[in-house]
């Protein structure tokens, strides 16, 4: 390998080695304070007992399964959020009266504690994964929508123009334009949509006590496990890191020229 490759490689591995030290720095040092006394031990346990209890929480609280339900969860509520999210801020481009009727509302509701709601979605879909997949969905939408929009309207002129010298026809100016201009705006606000989606799949199974990872992290807290509960909120990081993984990857597929 030559000088410029190796050292191009090099670039490439630095970052995730530096944030990978960086975390280690990051738990050598509450370790040390909790150690110390500085920090409280029945606030915040000590990094080697959380490490020293993954064993324990895989195999005596059925990790896997619940792993599993809170993942499927939130690809449900993440597909679905992209399909109509995409879909919505596409229909309210395209129709400049229905998005001045709906924009602010739609804003207004990106606010909204929608998790708050979870006795009316019982009601409507029972206690059940559907009851939480659809507050992780509505929770998540409107980020999705906007960012949409502002992809959409955020499209140089010159392109449309270049687009309509072409005597492109409104679907082509849509594919081969628009669409492809506004992708990045658009990935942000997916993955703004999954973070709002995760944080109210794994709250509303916390607050219902139904399956998942929020059920454990429940059962946890309940038993004053604190090692096992933030060992069970390490797996809801490890789903938002899969998911952002492959967000990412979608999206270098998608934008191949980048």
């Amino acid at each position: 390998m030559s000088a410029p490759a190796r050292h191009t490689a090099l670039r490439a591995y630095l970052p995730p080695a530096f944030g990978l030290a960086v975390l280690v720095g990051f738990f050598v040092a509450v370790e040390i304070m909790i150690q110390g006394g500085i920090l409280n031990r029945f606030i915040v346990p000590p990094p080697s007992e959380i490490i020293g209890s993954f064993g324990r929480v895989i195999v005596e609280e059925h990790i896997f399964s619940r792993f599993m339900l809170t993942l499927g969860e939130c690809l449900s509520a993440g597909v679905m959020l992209t399909v109509f999210g995409v879909a919505g801020g596409v229909l309210m481009h395209r129709f400049k009266l229905l998005q001045q009727a709906c924009e602010t509302w739609v804003a207004a509701m990106a606010s909204a504690p929608i998790v708050l709601m979870y006795p009316l979605f019982m009601v409507i879909f029972g206690r059940s994964s559907l009851t939480i997949v659809m507050i992780g969905f509505i929770a998540a939408l409107p980020p999705v929508i906007l960012k949409t929009i502002e992809g959409l309207s955020g499209t140089r002129k010159v392109l449309i123009n270049v687009g309509k010298s072409f005597n492109l026809t409104r679907s082509q100016q849509f594919w081969k334009i628009l669409f492809p201009a506004a992708l990045p705006t658009i990935f942000v606000g997916i993955r703004l949509g999954l973070i709002f989606a995760l944080i109210n799949i794994v709250g509303v199974e916390f607050l219902i006590n139904y399956g998942g990872l929020g059920q454990l992290i429940n059962d946890l807290a309940e038993r004053y496990d604190l090692a096992g509960t933030y060992a069970a909120i390490c797996f809801v990081i490890l789903v938002s890191v899969l998911f952002f993984m492959t967000l990412e990857k979608v999206e270098r597929w998608l934008r191949p020229a980048d």
